[in-house]
């Protein structure tokens, strides 16, 4: 078997570095990212890794009409099949997977499995209203909802690709074989209807899925608030805008910006991805260019976020 890692995104090379070294030290075979349309430096500066080897780098003109990530899973599957790579994970550049033990030990206690549901926990913004680049998501940000809620939480995929015709960003679709088979990370059965559904992101049981304990995704959705906001610049993965679910005080945001709890898994880890991001900066044209990013990060959010922009896109704000 070998496990893919594959992520759409447009405009994150600010955070990008942090997300491939945390997901490199977990060992897939293949880190593959897609883009459209970046403004960022974020393309180049994957280029660049690209020429070293670390990632493969697709980038995509989304057909009008589609959804940015839906079209993304599409270039992400083709290359799968033609490299003959057996399993895949999508997600965001603002979740990071979380593993007791190793993927080896996640597929050997799922070795049965179509589908593997992760499910999200929600971290919050941690009180940072203005972002620093070069600060660490995963150091930074430690606040999070006690767990996740039957229910309410939502998953991530990893699944066998010759299994499935196509796939949406939370899950797989279209089977080809009979009855695919779903397990939590923990090995527990799950149902499959939610795999014939348009589109779905949750799975039953719930609560049997929201239990499991070897695998979740820290979905850093509200990173600070000035990330969050210019949410409403970079646009919605799924082609989607208006509705404000970007504003601070959305039924997003509170559903995602959650500081419960303090949580500090990710602690013992951070030696090892700082000894990665040291690794990754060490090639001086990587190091510029992700520079180039964090210097236009700065210039578009001073630009973009006006006062009055942050009064217009807050629920509730007085003009």
């Amino acid at each position: 078997m070998t496990l893919a890692l594959a992520s759409c995104m447009r405009n994150e090379g600010v955070f990008l570095l942090e997300w491939l070294a945390h997901h490199m030290g977990l060992g897939f075979g293949r880190i593959i990212v897609v883009t459209n349309a970046c403004t960022d430096g974020s393309d180049t500066l994957l280029d660049r890794l690209a020429a070293r080897g670390i990632v493969t780098h697709i980038v995509q003109a989304v057909p009008p009409g589609a959804a940015p990530q839906d079209a993304g899973m599409d270039h992400v599957l083709r290359f799968c099949r033609e490299r003959g790579l057996s399993h895949v994970l999508h997600i965001d550049s603002d979740e990071f997977l979380l593993l007791e033990g190793t993927l080896a030990d996640l597929m050997a206690r799922t070795a049965g499995a179509d589908v593997v549901p992760i499910p999200w926990r929600m971290f919050g913004d941690s009180g940072v209203t203005d972002w620093t680049p070069g600060d660490l998501v995963t150091e930074r940000n430690t606040r999070a909802e006690p767990a996740p809620e039957p229910g309410v939480t939502k998953f991530k995929c990893l699944f066998r690709v010759a299994s499935f015709a196509r796939a949406t960003d939370h899950n797989p679709l279209d089977p080809t074989v009979p009855d695919p088979v779903v397990m939590t990370p923990d090995g527990a059965a799950l149902s499959n209807a939610s795999l014939y559904q348009a589109r779905s992101s949750r799975f039953r049981p719930q609560d049997i899925a929201c239990a499991t304990q070897r695998a979740r995704l820290h979905h850093y959705a509200v990173r600070s608030e000035d990330v969050f906001l210019m949410k409403n610049d970079r646009g919605d993965g799924q082609g989607k805008t208006g509705g404000g679910k970007y504003h601070v005080g959305s039924k997003w945001h509170r559903t995602a910006n959650r500081n419960d709890v303090v949580d500090h898994r990710m602690a013992p880890h951070l030696p090892a991805l700082h000894d990665r991001l040291a690794a990754l900066r060490a090639d001086a044209e990587t190091a510029r260019l992700e520079r180039a990013c964090q210097h236009w990060f700065t210039l578009r959010r001073n630009a973009v976020l006006t006062a009055a922009t942050r009064r217009r896109w807050t629920k509730g704000a007085t003009a």
